[in-house]
């Protein structure tokens, strides 16, 4: 529950001004999957002392390493940390333990952590050292901050985005099978900072066997880590020289298959009725710590995940073209009556070059 804090502190600086920019700290920052935590020191004269965010996993939390940084200054100041401070020990020891070892006075939290081994203990903890603890700070920015983390610690699997790319019209690509380029090189550039907001790329047997494709984020300059390939192989085999057998993919198998072992390769069966069970590897993927995954390929792997009610959010890549006839559609499958179309929230629109991108939410029943 959020309250104004009224104090000499906050007659200097405003409690939401400091969350916001506790969060732009973790603008660069991957860590999954740890959340992204940004904490700023806040003396008691007003003046932001120490400001750190946690930068990868097996790194100090970003609240010890803030009061790391404020040293002797902590005593009696105020920790502004976006997320509630954890208290379970685990690559690190418990961010609690370090606020009160710290002397901090008060702690502002943007939102509790719904990992169950925290939710709320955190807060009860530092509650009962009698420091005084504020939540509910610019939540909602810190939530939209990391959908994945918060999503897969209330559910148990990753955030899922669907990647599609079409014409105006709707064609994905020609009838001859061509595809490339429907969109321009800003799309196309926009797309691969899609890539490297996801801790996986998923695609289909079909498009490793037709286009190779690294999947892999190819954005000059860019450092962060790259996207763990996944593919849904079903009763196929992926080919020994494709690309990504070298980036350590996890393939989903409907069969057990010698071509299948191929090293670096981590194959999982998961037997489905169309070949994988995609619910049962979206589970799968959850336990091993991937948060976000952005599933790419073509319609027919688009139309199986939308069927099988994984995905969460879709992205449209619009081309500023018309195919003025029937090619490949999107989304491979047939709408036999208007009500099984899928109720969407548009997010937003935006123009990249001449082309557009649509951002949309499943609606799903809760």
């Amino acid at each position: 529950m959020t309250r104004r804090v009224e104090d000499k502190l906050f007659r200097t600086h405003r409690a939401d001004e400091l969350m916001r920019r506790a969060i732009g700290l973790t603008e660069a920052t991957r860590p999954h999957p740890n959340p992204r935590v940004g904490a700023l020191v806040v003396n008691p004269a007003g003046e932001v002392v120490a400001e750190r965010a946690h930068l990868e996993v097996g790194s100090a939390h970003a609240e010890a390493a803030a009061l790391a940084e404020a040293g002797s200054a902590a005593p009696g100041s105020t920790l502004i940390v976006t997320l509630e401070p954890c208290t379970h020990h685990g690559r690190t020891p418990p961010c609690a333990d370090a606020v009160i070892e710290a002397g901090i006075s008060r702690v502002v939290v943007g939102a509790l952590d719904p990992d169950p081994r925290v939710a709320g203990r955190g807060v009860a903890q530092l509650q009962e050292a009698g420091i005084e603890v504020v939540t509910g700070i610019e939540e909602a920015a810190v939530i939209a901050n990391d959908p994945g983390y918060f999503h897969h610690r209330v559910t148990g699997r990753p955030l899922v985005t669907l990647k599609l790319a079409a014409t105006l019209d709707g064609q994905a690509g020609a009838a001859d099978l061509t595809s490339q380029w429907i969109t321009g090189p800003d799309a196309r550039a926009d797309a691969h900072q899609l890539r490297a907001d996801n801790d996986a790329v998923l695609v289909g047997i079909g498009t490793v066997i037709a286009d190779d494709p690294r999947l892999d984020v190819r954005i000059e300059g860019y450092g962060g880590p790259q996207p763990r390939p996944i593919v849904v192989a079903g009763r196929r085999e992926i080919p020994s020289n494709a690309a990504i057998v070298h980036r350590n993919p996890i393939v989903f198998a409907g069969r057990e298959s010698e071509a299948m072992s191929h090293e670096g390769i981590c194959t999982v069966l998961m037997p489905g009725s169309d070949g994988v069970d995609l619910e049962g590897a979206v589970k799968y993927l959850g336990g091993e710590g991937v948060l976000t995954l952005l599933i790419e390929g073509g319609p027919a792997i688009a139309g199986s995940a939308l069927r099988a009610g994984i995905v969460d959010r879709v992205v449209l890549y619009y081309g500023a073209r018309l195919a003025a006839g029937t090619g490949l559609p999107s989304i491979a499958g047939t709408l036999e009556t208007i009500g099984d179309t899928l109720d969407v929230s548009i997010g937003g629109v935006t123009m990249l070059g001449p082309d557009f991108r649509v951002d949309a939410t499943i609606q799903k029943e809760v």
